[in-house]
């Protein structure tokens, strides 16, 4: 029995592409959601062992969707427009990063540790606001819109405060449904 397969299309290069930040929105969203379950559970093995599994999980279906449509991103000479919006990607993560660190060292010197999680959730929320233009994906506001407004929300609504463990579920939820949102 022979499979014919229809020509990739446009269509599958934006689903191949959003397959790929959606792989790194379930590592992501995994890591929030390992911490989590770290800190709720005092680290039982068998909790953060149970998210590693979900994270897996989610992971290989995200896959899954990214092979499907994996041949819409046929190897091309890479354009001017293509490697100005590699560079401009590299250094909003890479700025990403370093304002976390920053935002970090300030908090914890100056006797706000407990502000960190919400600081970092903040950033990475506020990232997504230049990708969002970057690669034309209204989607991306409406992600790291919710890691920001989760943010400035849950340190004063959670019993704990900032260094309540419920944001950082409430962080790997948002990225998760976010990598869903984008394959489905």
């Amino acid at each position: 029995m022979e499979v014919y397969r229809s020509s990739a299309t446009a269509l599958d290069s934006v689903r191949a592409s959003r397959a790929i930040g959606a792989l790194f929105y379930g590592a992501f969203g995994g890591a929030w959601v390992g911490l989590w379950a770290w800190r709720r559970f005092s680290a039982d093995i068998l909790a953060v062992g149970l998210v590693a599994v979900l994270t897996c999980s989610l992971i290989a279906f995200v896959y899954g969707r990214y092979r499907r449509y994996s041949s819409g991103l046929e190897p091309e000479e890479p354009t001017a427009a293509n490697r100005r919006q590699d560079r401009w990607f590299h250094a909003i993560n890479a700025g990403q990063w370093v304002v976390i660190l920053i935002a970090g060292n300030v908090l914890a010197n100056v006797g706000l540790g407990e502000w960190v999680i919400p600081a970092a959730m903040f950033i990475v929320g506020l990232h997504f606001v230049p990708l969002a233009r970057l690669f034309e994906n209204p989607k991306h506001f409406v992600t790291g819109g919710a890691l920001m407004l989760l943010a400035a929300a849950y340190p004063f609504v959670a019993a704990g405060g900032p260094s309540d463990p419920a944001g950082a579920l409430g962080a790997g939820l948002i990225l998760w449904a976010s990598a869903l949102w984008a394959v489905l």
